[in-house]
């Protein structure tokens, strides 16, 4: 390929296998520019000021919120595209009924014919990225290829991005190969492939984060989960908090939620007034790597640097300290701008606004039926704004998990807490675990959809072997975590949650942390440990005792119904179907 020395900067690190896969695939989509990223604050700088001039980013008032800016995608272009979203291995099993399976051959070769000179006339930079901190036995790295100066800046955010991850690289030929192109936004030439087997990822056609932002969901959670089977750890689609209690003692737990549960919020939890000298330290929100470590306990890291969070809902309500991380050095994606150059969503804290400029960019007034702000926009905020950052966050070795939580959104049946007995049966729980639609999602109200997990749209292999490894991973851990399932949205009768949520969830994570320490008692149901009376603080509590007791409660017959319902999952997966979960299932029905 001929290019001059002056369209290409040179790589700060040479690694002769990244350099010929970069000319490869520079020489397939032929780029006027090649632009090796170093991470540095005046790289940032001038890419910032770059987009500013393009339109692609929109400078807030720099007073309000410095370093702060907003983007407006494409209105076809807001979402991840599960439907668009495959797993490229050479066997449809290996990929399993819960992915989309395309054959490598044939998603090379199509996708080959989109990148075919799709970046003539424009840049392509190379970013170079670790998951994870820098210099970590548990980090991973990888080089996204993008002709999106947005992807370069969140990227710098929500990685540990630049000259550092080329430096852990050093020579090696381990590393995960991204190429992404907007190419023109068509929504028929959108797709996001995996490839497994290759540690490769191929995204086109989109400018969304969860479609280009290759080192989140594409690389920590498909690509990871796969990696982690082969390689005897697991990626999981958990945050990671520490609680402090008052002797200044640490507990660190890992929980998996699905969206719109409440995820967010959990991992930068502000314990009640009572609760005075307990602390709760965020690790991450999103994603846990965890593995075996030298004392026989489940180690995790966050493989992330920034938080990619919902914003409509965020507010100081609901999350204060998420509140705070956005209030500088962010990138907000599809808000509302107010007149003066701030950012606004529904959900925010004080009244709404007489005039805004909608997400896309059109006038808006107070009592307009459309939504100011778009659903999914989005706020893109490094962890270091985070007041409740952990002070092991960047620590190589992670952090010790003493817990795990699985937590669905359930009006009914499944009670405020649960201790699994065993880790068979904790597997079991995060296995079936789901949320029910709400009437805007599909029509009708309490449908229970299974998000295994909360891993069925991230995880890169068949979900019956995902499963196998979860119960093959005992064997590893001589001293595993106890794990837990929890519901904050139990309602009575009236469609009334009976349990407040938020900062009172604290009340839950105090007796789960006692319970992983030994320290707090429970009494045995058919279905599991569950606090023991007493056990769970409610001093302070807006709620009555009847209502605590409606959210503990356990219904025989709603949990036989419960298991007839779980018959979908067992039946889509039975080909791979762990025998270990089909028993453990028969097990507690005839316990009911």
């Amino acid at each position: 390929m001929s290019m001059q020395a002056s369209q290409a900067t040179t790589p700060p690190v040479r690694n002769p296998h990244l350099e010929s896969w970069v000319a490869e695939m520079a020489k397939l989509t032929r780029p006027d520019r090649i632009h090796w990223c170093d991470g540095s604050e005046e790289e940032r700088e001038r890419f910032t000021r770059e987009a500013v001039e393009q339109g692609i980013l929109i400078p807030l008032d720099q007073e309000k919120r410095p370093g702060c800016y907003l983007h407006r995608s494409n209105p076809n272009d807001v979402a991840r595209v599960e439907h668009l979203t495959f797993i490229c291995t050479r066997t449809k099993e290996e990929a399993g009924p819960n992915n989309n399976w395309m054959e490598p051959k044939e998603a090379y070769g199509k996708l080959g014919k989109l990148f075919d000179g799709c970046m003539k006339g424009r840049t392509m930079y190379v970013i170079p990225y670790a998951m994870g901190p820098v210099g970590s036995p548990m980090a991973k790295i990888g080089v996204e290829l993008t002709d999106s100066v947005y992807v370069v800046l969140n990227m710098r955010i929500m990685t540990r991005m630049g000259t550092d991850a080329l430096r852990m690289l050093g020579d090696s030929n381990d590393f995960n190969r991204g190429l992404h192109s907007t190419l023109d936004l068509d929504p028929e030439k959108r797709f996001i492939c995996h490839f497994p087997e290759d540690n490769t990822i191929w995204s086109t056609g989109s400018g969304y984060g969860g479609n280009v932002l290759l080192g989140k969901k594409c690389l920590a959670l498909r690509i990871g989960s796969y990696l982690g089977r082969t390689e005897g750890w697991l990626a999981e689609h958990m945050l990671i908090l520490g609680v402090e209690d008052p002797q200044g003692k640490t507990t660190y737990v890992a929980a998996a939620f699905p969206s719109a549960c409440g995820k967010t919020n959990f991992a930068m939890l502000i314990p009640p007034a009572q609760f005075a000298g307990w602390k709760i330290w965020t690790v991450g929100d999103d994603i846990s790597w965890m593995r075996v470590g030298p004392d026989g306990r489940l180690w995790a890291i966050n493989p992330e640097a920034g938080y990619f969070g919902v914003a409509p809902g965020t507010s100081s309500k609901s999350n204060p300290n998420a509140m705070r991380c956005v209030e500088r050095n962010t990138l907000f994606t599809n808000v509302a701008m107010t007149p003066d150059g701030d950012v606004w969503w529904e959900g925010m804290d004080g009244e709404v606004p007489a005039e805004l400029i909608d997400w896309q960019g059109r006038p808006w007034k107070r009592g307009s039926t459309e939504k100011a702000a778009h659903p999914n926009s989005r706020f893109t905020a490094p962890m270091s704004n985070n007041p409740v950052l952990s002070p092991r966050a960047n620590d190589p070795q992670g952090v010790p998990i003493s817990a795990i939580i699985f937590g669905g959104r359930r009006s009914t049946t499944v009670p405020l807490v649960l201790e699994s007995f065993n880790w068979t049966h904790g597997v079991y729980l995060g296995a079936t675990m789901g949320s029910e639609t709400t009437a805007a999602a599909i029509g009708q109200v309490g449908v229970v959809r299974r998000d295994p997990m909360a891993m069925l749209p991230f995880c890169g292999y068949d979900m019956g072997r995902y499963f196998q490894h979860w119960l093959d991973m005992q064997h590893k851990i001589p001293n595993p975590p106890k794990i837990f399932q929890v519901n904050w949205f139990r309602q009575d009768k009236n469609g009334k949650f009976v349990w407040p949520g938020f900062g009172d969830n604290m009340r839950v994570l105090k007796w789960i942390v006692d319970r992983a320490e030994g320290r707090a008692d429970a009494k045995e149901t058919a279905l599991g440990w569950v606090p023991a009376d007493g056990q769970i603080d409610t001093k302070g509590l807006d709620a009555t005792p009847e209502q605590v007791a409606a959210a503990m409660a356990i219904d025989h017959d709603e949990w036989k119904r419960e298991f007839e319902l779980q018959q979908e999952l067992y039946d889509k997966h039975a080909a791979t179907m762990p025998r270990a979960l089909v028993l453990q299932r028969e097990l507690l029905m005839s316990r009911l």
